[in-house]
């Protein structure tokens, strides 16, 4: 049998993160987090009423940036640190701590919104004019239309950590209620949790092991349909509730606002990805049945290598010549950000039980980034790696040059500088070899890697979710029977009869934690589309390119996402870089089908 997962206590410490750069300890942390109401309520009582001219709403604003900075710290510091073992009593504690205060906090601070709001638009217009925060403030006025009365946006403040249950209520039932318990294949047993079937059997060269995994993972995960569907639907009715109250015309032009992205721009990524990109993915998973002898192509087997003897293993400290050698071409400074992430122990490695899944970046404003990952082993993780490295050059970059309330790039484009990192791990890969069957491999980890997982699974994600918030629009609920019946459908659409859709590929809808943080999904093929296009620029160009991505990093949340990839060079304006993009996607697929008619 299979060894389960290593408590959090057992793993080795070198490859965890240090939060003391956040918090000394515990102690310090709940000190800090209990202070905050206070803190919170003495600055309303300070500058509420205040704003009456440019000096005073800059004089408040500096203030307001100053303990939303420490409010920042302390959430990430709440969130990463139950994370890494959301089974532990004590962690779950410390996180509870915070998201109980935190309404308290938010309500003091919603004055400031209200206030500036109620402003005169000349006042507006002069602070915007001649105070640091011009894009915060002019992204603030287009809301004046949809802005609450000021003690109802107190209200709404105070009760978030009742309206954000629903996303609690997800993570708990899936972290700590779900047991996925051990399956057997050819009479051997295997342990299995989220982590292990994500990391281990999803994408496992042995056919029968991972269609019998897949099979054992849908079989416990229905058991639970049902729940985790009231609470995505108690999430998406909150929303529909709010959007109603302010005036939208759709839940997702109320959550498109905060993006600054138009509708156009939203429905375009996902329409012509599903009409464009379909059938160059449906070739794809031709070339991957084939190469693995397979009989028939089901939607369990389009994760798995083109070739798995080519899927190295590769330590911690390996992938280091990987990383720096990909990305020494955006410059010292970034390679040297690079270097404290290994050496100042930025990044969280190991797998051990309780450790929630997937990898993120969190960037607390004062301080630096920490990356949460669990190493594996594949050379998969290295393109991970490099993905989440992205975001913290991104995020380190704009804190430094941006105030808080303008470093954080819009949603439509935060996941560029991370998408184009995998782009240079695979120019970097192609150039080190002109060998026909490892050239195949990097190209056929490159689209299963970033194109597949960035394009296809979160736009996947994306087109399931707009089905989903047309449908609340309508005033329908949702159920666990009506959102399998949807997410079938959006699969089927992309797929068609070429993949077989196996029974529990509908409840996929189960596993994302996005669904929950709003328009997300669609933003991966969005920043995907901007970083494939820099990363030719550069692989062109080369350092004017370079300067141009560096300089489009550092301006933050300073300009619209649009004037943000204009300063790349890209036009996101038109469908012509998505159009690009997927043309690329299809010579990568050509190399692929020649390589292994070469290869036969």
């Amino acid at each position: 049998m299979e060894q389960p997962l290593v408590a959090r206590s057992e793993v080795l410490q070198q490859e965890t993160w240090d939060l003391g750069d956040l918090f000394a300890d515990t102690a310090t942390y709940e000190a800090f987090v209990k202070a905050l109401p206070e803190r919170a309520q003495q600055f309303k009582a300070q500058y509420s009423g205040t704003l009456q001219d440019v000096t005073s709403i800059q004089r408040a604003l500096e203030a307001y940036c100053e303990l939303s900075i420490d409010i920042d710290c302390a959430g990430n510091y709440a969130q990463m640190q139950l994370s890494v073992d959301a089974t532990d009593a004590e962690r779950q504690r410390l996180a509870a701590l915070f998201q109980t205060l935190y309404g308290k906090v938010y309500g003091n601070l919603t004055f400031i919104t209200s206030e500036l709001l109620e402003l005169d638009d000349t006042y507006l217009d002069e602070a915007i004019a001649q105070t640091p925060y011009g894009h915060y403030l002019t992204k603030l006025k287009r809301l004046k239309p949809y802005q609450l009365h000021p003690q109802a946006e107190e209200v709404l403040a105070r009760m978030s950590p009742v309206l954000d249950a629903p996303s609690d209520i997800y993570g708990i039932t899936k972290m700590l209620d779900i047991d996925f318990g051990n399956f057997e294949v050819n009479g051997k047993s295997y342990a299995m949790d989220y982590t292990t079937f994500e990391g281990l059997y999803e994408d496992h060269s042995d056919t029968a092991l991972r269609r019998a995994s897949f099979r054992h993972f849908s079989d416990i995960l229905r058991k639970y349909e049902n729940t985790t569907a009231a609470a995505y639907n108690a999430h998406v009715q909150a929303e529909k509730l709010e959007a109603d109250m302010r005036g939208y015309d759709s839940v997702i032009d109320f959550l498109l606002a905060e993006q600054d992205v138009t509708r156009d721009m939203y429905d375009r990524q996902i329409d012509v990805i599903m009409s464009d990109l379909a059938p160059i993915m449906r070739r794809y998973a031709k070339v991957i049945q084939r190469a693995n002898h397979l009989d028939e192509m089901r939607f369990e087997d389009l994760k798995i290598s083109i070739d798995d003897t080519y899927e190295p293993n590769i330590t911690i400290e390996d992938s280091k010549k990987y990383i720096f050698g990909a990305l020494n071409v955006l410059g010292p400074q970034y390679r040297e950000m690079l270097e404290k992430a290994y050496d100042d122990r930025w990044i969280d490695f190991v797998q051990n039980k309780g450790k929630e899944t997937g990898a993120y970046c969190a960037s607390p404003y004062a301080s630096h980034s920490y990356i949460f990952i669990s190493w594996t082993g594949k050379m998969t993780e290295v393109f991970v790696l490099a993905h989440e490295l992205g975001h913290a050059g991104h995020f380190n970059l704009a804190n430094r040059h941006q105030n808080y309330l303008q470093a954080d790039a819009s949603m439509y484009f935060v996941e560029a500088p991370s998408t184009m990192n995998e782009m240079l791990m695979l120019n970097y890969l192609l150039d080190s070899s002109d060998d026909k069957a490892f050239k195949r491999w990097a190209i056929g980890s490159i689209i299963a890697r970033t194109y597949y997982h960035n394009m296809v699974t979160h736009l996947l994600e994306a087109a399931y979710q707009r089905e989903v918030y047309l449908r609340v629009d309508n005033g329908e609920s949702l159920t666990a029977p009506l959102l399998n019946e949807i997410k079938r459908q959006v699969i089927h659409d992309f797929w068609g009869d070429d993949i077989a859709l196996t029974e529990g590929a509908e409840l996929t809808w189960m596993r994302q934690p996005h669904y929950y943080m709003g328009l997300y999904p669609y933003t991966y093929s969005a920043g995907l589309t901007i970083g494939t296009i820099m990363a030719q620029r550069i692989q062109a160009e080369g350092q004017p390119a370079v300067n141009d991505w560096l300089a489009t990093l550092q301006a933050g949340d300073s300009v619209s996402p649009v004037e943000l990839a204009k300063m790349a060079g890209i036009d996101v304006t038109t469908d012509q870089p998505l159009k690009q993009t997927i043309a690329y996607i299809g010579s990568l697929v050509d190399q692929l089908e020649t390589l292994t008619d070469d290869l036969a």
